[in-house]
């Protein structure tokens, strides 16, 4: 994976609790930096786990761990969309 280095400005007592190494961040502070991302639709969990260089299964489960679910819609959501699909399937049967 290649690097780059950007300069990022954070409040100073912050800095003992950040990976200062030449390699750069973590891998669990790149996940956390990119999890907005995910959260508001600009890119996928698929995209992540690209530019994080792992598999898109260990992304999710390391937000699991986190208590970050990969489905973050209500019940109502979820049963309205599954009501949705059952629409389609019978109205492609007819």
């Amino acid at each position: 994976m290649e690097m780059i280095t950007i300069p990022v400005s954070v409040p100073k007592d912050m800095l003992p609790y950040l990976n200062t190494e030449e390699s750069g961040l973590s891998f669990e502070q790149s996940a956390m930096l990119l999890y907005p991302l995910i959260q508001n639709c600009v890119i996928s969990h698929g995209r992540a786990a690209e530019i994080l260089g792992v598999k898109k299964w260990n992304l999710i489960e390391f937000y699991d761990k986190l208590g970050i679910p990969y489905l973050n819609q209500s019940r109502e959501e979820l049963d309205t969309e599954i009501a949705g699909f059952a629409a389609l399937r019978e109205k492609r049967a007819v």
